[in-house]
């Protein structure tokens, strides 16, 4: 019989507990935190505080559910980073404290590299090498991935996430929080050539989405001073046309580094992989270059604790542990645990 994991995420606004024995995840209990959406945004104080309040329901529940005891787990695995650092400390501290007092080993985990092995939770999975475009509110990168451990960024945003332009153009345009899968679906229903927005072009396999931000936020103050009801009346057609900038920005990019590599397995991971159009332009691409494309569940895309449970059993059959001295990190780079 393999290792029995408890697995904790907190990164951000998701309290999430998994657990994952032999390599076969269980359950993946995920309570979400409807406080921000009156802010328009995470507020990160509130976040900490929903953490502290969901975590011993959440990591009973997926005990409960697993069927198993605590007295059956072999190991401990949380999120260490990168992400919000009052989040965090929830997660770390409850994992350390559980190690602590059933006696067995802690594994820390890179939240962006658990994205990346998300793809293992179920088949079919992808073959090494593989890259992986990792798609989130805060980070946009391309992953060369050469096995469950050995990861290495070859291309990443300069300055915001493709998620994050998704969701502050949601906000600019009025609509609520989280604004990027509501996009997403008007997008599904508009003109994706009604408007062109200019877009920023960076060496190498890099982005730059702070370009199109701005020039999004200028283009409907201009429209709007002619036709206040602008936004309104072309809503559909104007999330469309965002919406296949955005993707053709992703996938421009991705194509780049398959032609670069040599790679032809290809996978998208984190939240912004949810997204219907850049899963249906993904699987266009694929049919053009010859790619075998791998895409995991919607319950995987967004923060979760089965793909941090994922990413522990590899680890735990290496006896990748950390100490009770490890503390978390708001920002943790791909290859740093």
């Amino acid at each position: 019989m393999g290792p029995v994991i408890l697995a904790i995420e907190s990164s951000c606004d998701e309290t999430s507990a998994s657990v994952i024995r032999n390599g076969k995840v269980l359950n993946n209990i995920i309570a979400s935190q409807a406080v921000h959406r009156k802010y328009g945004g995470v507020v990160p104080e509130l976040a900490s505080r929903a953490h502290q309040q969901n975590i011993v329901t959440v990591v009973d529940e997926a005990m409960e559910k697993s069927g198993l005891s605590k007295t059956d787990l072999n190991a401990i695995a949380f999120t260490r980073g990168p992400g919000l650092m009052g989040s965090l400390l929830v997660g770390v501290s409850f994992a350390k404290g559980m190690s602590l007092a059933l006696g067995i080993p802690l594994i820390e985990i890179n939240h962006m590299e658990a994205h990346v092995l998300a793809h293992f939770i179920d088949d079919p999975v992808p073959e090494f090498p593989f890259l992986c475009l990792t798609v989130s509110g805060g980070h946009t990168q391309i992953v060369l991935v050469e096995d469950y451990t050995t990861m290495q960024v070859i291309g990443q945003t300069q300055d915001d996430a493709v998620g994050e332009a998704f969701d502050k153009a949601a906000k600019i345009m009025g609509l609520p929080y989280p604004g990027g899968p509501l996009i997403d679906e008007y997008a599904n229903v508009g003109n994706p050539k009604a408007f062109h927005f200019p877009v920023t072009s960076m060496p190498g396999l890099d982005f730059s989405f702070s370009g199109i931000k701005t020039a999004f936020m200028y283009f409907l103050r201009d429209e709007k001073l002619k036709n206040p009801a602008f936004v309104e009346e072309n809503l559909y057609d104007i999330c469309a046309s965002l919406q296949r900038h955005l993707v053709t920005m992703l996938l421009t990019r991705l194509e780049q580094a398959s032609v670069q590599t040599g790679i032809r397995n290809i996978a998208i991971a984190g939240g912004v992989s949810a997204n219907s159009g850049l899963r249906s332009a993904l699987k266009n691409m694929a049919e053009k270059r010859e790619w075998n494309v791998f895409i995991p569940e919607f319950e995987y895309c967004t923060d979760n604790a089965a793909m941090i449970a994922m990413a522990a059993h590899f680890k735990y059959l290496r006896k990748e542990f950390c100490s009770l001295d490890v503390t978390p990190l708001a920002r943790m780079p791909i290859g740093l645990a």
